[in-house]
């Protein structure tokens, strides 16, 4: 992602609106599983916030866990949090398809955490180009060195 916060704050609520997001259609997905995963390695989350977060999903309520994402988000940087929500509309596309629950769970996060969804939208088709264009550079790359010896 374009900013590395490193604060268990911001992760832990990354964290607990991933697993909202992902259980609030009734079934997670391997490819949000992945998903989760890549949000884990992009923003260097250590294991032991993981741990304190998995710990907090047994004894919580939805409710519980919503309410905490969003004190957590809110006591970030406004960066932190537009962050975080790009994340989040990003694992909304990792299943390929984004249920009508998703889309309430975004809107109803986005009015909790005064972040403009024009911003989220925006920052999301950069992030998405970012790594495009990172892909194709480490292919060509790699075709590069396979190819010079000929």
């Amino acid at each position: 992602m374009y900013l590395q916060p490193t604060h268990s704050t911001y992760h832990e609520g990354l964290l607990l609106f991933a697993h909202l997001l992902m259980n609030v259609d009734g079934f997670v997905d391997e490819r949000e599983r992945k998903a989760l995963e890549e949000i884990r390695r992009e923003e260097n989350i250590p294991e032991e916030t993981f741990s304190t977060f998995q710990e907090a999903l047994i004894k919580k309520s939805e409710k519980e866990l919503f309410q905490d994402g969003i004190d957590l988000l809110n006591s970030c940087s406004d960066q932190e949090r537009l962050c975080a929500l790009v994340h989040l509309y990003l694992l909304t596309e990792s299943d390929l398809s984004i249920h009508p629950r998703e889309v309430r769970l975004l809107l109803y996060s986005l009015r909790r955490t005064h972040v403009d969804f024009d911003e989220i939208e925006l920052t999301a088709r950069l992030v998405k180009a970012n790594k495009a264009t990172s892909q194709r550079a480490a292919s060509l790359e790699l075709y590069k060195s396979l190819t010079n010896g000929l």
